[in-house]
């Protein structure tokens, strides 16, 4: 393994991390997260067409750049580092590689171009708080109970005038209010034969019900769908198996999502070191006193720590299963090491820190989003060494 990035990903990062200084301020992010969408349209309209970010993972002959994985995730630390609201995640990182991996040909030619040119968001929508489960990151669940097991609740799809309606409501969706497509997964079957199947659904189809939910961290936002016999269209066939590719795609969300909270992290330790360097207290530097460099010290080896995890999790994931999954270990790592930056950039900040005007709780509340989303870590690791037989006994 070559750890060193090549000079297209260095331009990446660069030229993202210029764009979003200018274009993402503390006011700027503010302002987006106050809009009905949640984000900054216009800014979204300069990632795709001045970086191609909606498509830096998918195939040139649909559009995007052809990169892998790992440009995908360094894209993502960027983003983390400035908080940015966008519908990248939910587009680029969880929708579309279920579009490219089990959609059918005529599917992919008509979704994929548009995504990757900026002009078609889209977003997963799992019923229920269940999404990492769906994914694979915090359990296995080989038979979908997750998504209602046949059972009320849930969405449920059924066969009707030659093609599918679904009902049922799903919660916490990223960006599920405003994205213009959406790929819902739902039960179908009965109780007895029930199976898992994703459908497409237009963010303007009849019988959709959309509203933006508050959430505990608003740079990430939230829609809750209810869905009542609204019109939908299988993605891929009735014999596509939705469960190992939602599995398949957790490693993939895991190292993105490791990536952006390391970004985050490393920011709000560089602000942290900034203030109390300038901070005076009993006539010298905050920073000065011994036991705030220590502090200080043990979240730089933590987030140094996750940050090679989050590369090595992008790394593994790019090799497209030729390798341990490691994704949601280096989440969990990452997650704990933004908490850690988060909090101590709260109290080391002082009274300040404790304010609403002030941009260090975002990044706290962008580590307790993501864990009551994707986590909490500890499921995570406990996952993790499970699927490695950590715990196993000896000669089982």
């Amino acid at each position: 393994m070559d750890a060193r990035f090549t000079p297209e990903q260095d331009e990446i990062r660069r030229t993202l991390r210029e764009l979003l200084h200018k274009r993402c301020g503390p006011e700027e992010l503010r302002a987006a997260v106050d809009t009905p969408a949640g984000h900054d349209a216009a800014l979204w309209t300069a990632l795709a067409e001045q970086l191609g970010l909606p498509g830096l993972a998918l195939p040139e002959p649909y559009g995007g750049v052809g990169c892998s994985v790992t440009e995908l995730a360094l894209a993502c630390e960027e983003t983390g580092r400035a908080l940015a609201p966008s519908p990248l995640l939910a587009t680029a990182a969880l929708t579309a590689p279920l579009l490219l991996a089990l959609g059918t040909d005529a599917q992919r030619a008509d979704l994929l171009p548009r995504i990757a040119s900026g002009g078609l968001t889209a977003a997963l929508a799992v019923p229920g708080p269940a999404l990492a489960t769906a994914l694979g990151l915090t359990g296995l669940d080989p038979r979908g109970e997750w998504a209602g097991g046949g059972r009320a609740g849930g969405v449920q799809a059924r066969r009707a005038d030659g093609g599918w309606r679904l009902y049922g409501q799903a919660d916490q969706v990223l960006d599920g209010h405003s994205a213009r497509l959406l790929v819902v997964a739902a039960h179908t079957g009965g109780f007895a034969r029930s199976r898992v199947l994703l459908f497409l659904v237009r963010g303007d189809a009849a019988g959709l019900t959309r509203v933006r939910q508050t959430a505990l961290d608003a740079t990430r936002p939230q829609g809750r769908l209810q869905l009542r016999e609204t019109l939908a269209e299988l993605l891929g066939s009735a014999d596509t198996d939705a469960l190992p590719a939602l599995a398949r795609l957790g490693d993939t969300v895991a190292a993105c999502l490791a990536a952006e909270a390391v970004g985050a992290a490393d920011r709000v330790l560089e602000r942290t070191v900034e203030y109390v360097g300038q901070r005076e207290q009993f006539g010298r530097p905050v920073g000065s006193f011994q036991a705030v460099k220590h502090r200080l010290a043990d979240v730089y080896v933590e987030v140094q720590a996750a940050r090679s995890a989050a590369y090595h999790a992008a790394w593994a994931a790019a090799r497209q299963g030729r390798g341990e999954p490691a994704g949601g270990l280096a989440l969990a790592q990452a997650l704990q090491a933004l908490r850690s930056a988060a909090a101590e950039g709260i109290q080391l900040h002082g009274g300040i820190g404790f304010t609403w005007e002030h941009e260090v709780h975002l990044y706290f509340k962008r580590a307790a989003g993501d864990e009551l989303l994707f986590g909490p870590v500890h499921r995570l690791r406990a996952h993790a060494a499970d699927v490695a037989h950590v715990f196993e006994e000896a000669g089982r």
